[in-house]
């Protein structure tokens, strides 16, 4: 394959996908096609991973029960995190959406297998942390695929990992990376959510130290 030199266009759509490729918590209800999604799925498989390991385990949570199961996991770790603040702070915890499990036509549980044979242990002997950094690489190919059809993800962060994995009786080597919800954005923007309504502000510039 010979090197590829992108036009200065394609950057500047580059960088306008990074973007827009925002934390989607408002979604419609509309139905994704399913080639679609299985085109967008494939970029997991273009991701990098720690000794080719290939570590990401994913599962599509379709069934009413799983679906109740996973909302409950939400609820109450929300409800948790919102014991958590005080004041003006939980007032303005409490008015956040911070899922969009109740809409999101397409619900997504992502695990690294931790005991993967794949990859013969390369890279992971000394850092084995590496093979779910190499499951939140494919997850941002994902992520950043799925914006270039329009569609738009949610990071389920605020849950209980294990519980989790019981509802979803998923290999007991298998650590939860993230529950992802994915459908069409109510609305586009290139500012995140939680800085509009004032959570918190994103840095202008990066801060690069040198030793």
């Amino acid at each position: 394959m010979q090197d590829q030199t992108f036009t200065d266009d394609f950057r500047t759509q580059f960088d306008l996908l990074m973007r827009l490729r925002r934390d989607v918590r408002r979604f419609r209800t509309d139905a994704i096609d399913e080639a679609v999604l299985a085109r967008c799925l494939d970029a997991f498989r273009l991701a990098p991973s720690v000794g080719l390991s290939e570590p990401w385990r994913v599962i599509r949570v379709e069934s009413e029960a799983a679906r109740a199961a996973a909302l409950k996991n939400f609820q109450t770790a929300n409800a948790k995190a919102l014991a958590g603040y005080s004041g003006e702070k939980a007032q303005l915890y409490s008015g956040l959406k911070l899922s969009g499990m109740q809409e999101a036509p397409v619900q997504l549980a992502v695990f690294c297998d931790d005991a993967t044979d794949k990859g013969q242990g390369l890279g992971a002997g000394t850092m084995p942390e590496a093979r779910r950094y190499s499951v939140v690489s494919a997850i941002t190919l994902f992520w950043l695929t799925l914006r270039t059809h329009g569609l738009g993800l949610g990071w389920v962060s605020i849950l209980d990992p294990g519980q989790m994995a019981r509802d979803l009786d998923v290999p007991e080597n298998w650590r939860l990376v993230g529950y992802f919800c994915v459908g069409w954005p109510e609305e586009l923007s290139d500012t995140p959510e939680l800085e509009r309504v004032g959570w918190e502000c994103r840095d202008d510039t990066l801060t690069v130290e040198v030793r």
